[in-house]
């Protein structure tokens, strides 16, 4: 086996390894157990939370940190128990710690199991908010829950895309170098006229 075969497959090793932890990106656990995404309703049931800002971060999903304010931005709740779908949702936005509200939706039945809120503006500006959801059963108590999130944070979200960005451009151009014959006589001319 020669050394570009040697090179080829560990780098689709460390590649696969890297693909691996962004999957596990909300857990990684059987289940969703270390799942940070997600709401305790009832001891052992959630609904699951993810949000998007699709016109700033169109290939991205967040979960306790949205990076923009003021931009379109998506919540999207999945109920993991059949039990809730037949009930009355009500959803509620309010920036904390003052608990004015930003964004509600009035108590109405969601049978897919899938919530989409779109918020045209997003958020007003940086810092903490709580997500209110109240389900209201046909017979019982309301359940409420509670989670929080923080918004504004762009920069350093940015920064990582950009990096994460970088990191499949090299990694594009190195499978080139390794896999033809011209690209790689072309670099190592460069190199080799650089090290001049």
């Amino acid at each position: 086996m020669n050394t570009a075969n040697i090179l080829r497959k560990g780098f689709l090793i460390i590649l696969g390894l890297f693909f691996c932890t962004s999957v596990w990106a909300h857990g990684g656990a059987a289940g969703t157990d270390t799942d940070q995404c997600k709401f305790e309703l009832e001891p052992g049931h959630w609904i699951h939370y993810t949000a998007y800002q699709p016109k700033d971060f169109p290939a991205a999903d967040f979960c306790g940190n949205i990076p923009n304010t003021n931009t379109l931005t998506q919540l999207v709740f999945d109920y993991q128990d059949m039990r809730y779908r037949g009930m009355t949702v009500e959803f509620e936005v309010t920036k904390e710690p003052e608990g004015t509200r930003v964004f509600f939706q009035e108590a109405t039945k969601h049978k897919s199991g899938t919530v989409n809120l779109n918020l045209p503006n997003g958020v007003p500006e940086a810092g903490k908010y709580l997500i209110h959801i109240t389900l209201v059963p046909d017979k019982g108590e309301r359940l409420d829950a509670h989670m929080g999130f923080k918004a504004g944070g762009g920069e350093q979200t940015k920064r990582s895309s950009l990096l994460l960005y970088a990191f499949f451009a090299f990694a594009g151009l190195y499978v080139l170098y390794l896999s033809n014959g011209a690209f790689k006589r072309l670099i190592d001319n460069v190199i080799a006229g650089i090290k001049k």
